[in-house]
């Protein structure tokens, strides 16, 4: 990328950023998505805190969990269609303040009633701020780093689940549940000052409208490549969300050490972010594609890794790498496809993966409460992988028939055709 003198705030789209200028601006859009990453996990890790904070069963505290998830789901398509026409930026910039208040108003929730609606609130940007996000990434770059920009926008998510669900745990466990949440609005505040410097005005605009952007729901594209998310991605969720109990039970360890593969997950999570880029240049579906078999395998298999506890721990690692590969294709698949409706189509992906998650851990639950062991969550979990392998299947003969064997140029991965399958 060629160094330009044009100031951040001249940038118009389609022109380059200095190295430097495109690490800060990605860097801040990152940070949202580290912020976003912790407050959704730690949740999960502090529920007896919570439940004795707020005077609750540890089981209604779950629906904590679910009250966040619940507005991510309905925040991402509202927040993208409502702010269709706002600059990206300042959108941005908006969702990270009321992130901010969200998470804040749950610290000082003083009863159940008030935590519930404030994790709803803290939900509703989710979704929207990761679609937009990868919009402005994608559009700082080449057309052939797209995904790789996206990948790194992404990142912040997977290292929360290194370095800041670990930290806020700790923090939880020893001065409160509540400063968990006063963190990561710390962490949004400084993602508000990062993205108003470093994000250049203009980045991501396309002239979109309402109109234009709800027009991606009419692409059958759109619908075949969240499906793929829906039951590809539900696999992973589907052995995920029983992994502790598996780790203790399968390969006998200690509960003092799930924390410590955990984090071996999160490395997993962000380096398979980061291959991501490098996958697609393979080709869009054949990349989505390959990544799906090698979910579908591992998953079948993981039961089986979890007898002995080192490989057990390749297991999670993969667990964390595999499926993480496959988000940022599915962003970038999503946005190709979506024409005018780019940033609905991605922030529906992370709706799409919240409903994965729901799907994922409701099928890995029917089985136990069946009487079948920790073996079987991973088993189930290789059969919606497959799944999303034939939704993609069905996705390039639909491409076929759209625009014939004829493939993209090198180095382009086609909206909808089979160049991104051969390229």
């Amino acid at each position: 990328m060629t160094k330009t003198t044009a100031t951040l705030s001249s940038y118009e789209p389609g022109s380059s950023l200095s190295p430097g200028r495109l690490r800060l601006a990605l860097f801040a859009l990152a940070l949202g998505g580290f912020g976003i990453g912790t407050t959704e996990f730690v949740t999960m890790g502090l529920l007896p805190q919570i439940a004795n904070g707020v005077r609750i069963s540890i089981p209604t505290a779950g629906h904590v969990v679910s009250a966040y998830a619940l507005g991510v789901v309905v925040g991402a398509p509202l927040v993208a269609t409502v702010a269709a026409k706002l600059p990206r930026k300042a959108v941005l910039i908006a969702l990270m303040v009321a992130f901010a208040v969200g998470n804040l108003a749950s610290a000082l929730s003083p009863n159940y009633p008030v935590l519930l609606i404030a994790r709803f609130v803290s939900g509703l940007p989710h979704g929207a701020f990761f679609g937009l996000g990868s919009v402005v990434a994608a559009s700082l770059v080449p057309r052939d780093r797209r995904t790789a920009a996206v990948a790194m926008m992404l990142a912040g998510l997977t290292v929360a689940n290194v370095l800041g669900v670990p930290v806020a745990t700790l923090l939880g466990q020893h001065a409160g549940w509540e400063w968990p949440y006063v963190f990561v609005s710390l962490v949004a505040v400084v993602t508000v000052v990062a993205v108003l410097a470093w994000v250049p005005a203009g980045a991501g605009e396309t002239g979109s409208s309402a109109r234009a952007e709800l027009s991606a729901l009419r692409r059958p594209q759109v619908w075949l490549t969240l499906g793929i998310g829906t039951v590809g991605f539900g696999g992973m969720f589907a052995t995920f969300s029983y992994i502790t109990p598996t780790m203790t039970h399968l390969a006998g360890f200690p509960d003092g050490i799930v924390p410590l593969i955990l984090a071996v997950y999160g490395v997993g999570m962000t380096i398979g972010t980061m291959l991501s880029g490098r996958v697609a240049a393979y080709g869009m579906l054949r990349a989505m594609v390959a990544t799906l078999v090698s979910i579908a395998v591992l998953l079948a298999v993981f039961g089986e890794l979890a007898q002995l506890r080192v490989t057990a721990v390749i297991g999670v690692f993969l667990l964390g790498m595999l499926p993480s590969v496959l988000v940022p294709l599915l962003q970038t698949r999503l946005m190709d496809v979506a024409h005018e409706g780019q940033s609905l189509a991605a922030a529906l992906n992370h709706s799409t993966l919240n409903i994965a998650n729901a799907l994922g851990a409701w099928l890995g639950g029917v089985v136990l409460a069946h009487g079948l062991g920790y073996q079987w969550p991973s088993r189930v979990g290789a059969l919606l992988a497959v799944a999303g392998i034939c939704v993609a299947g069905v996705s390039v003969l639909v491409a076929h028939r759209e625009t014939g064997p004829v493939a993209a140029s090198p180095g382009r991965s086609g909206a909808a055709g089979m160049g991104d399958w051969t390229q």
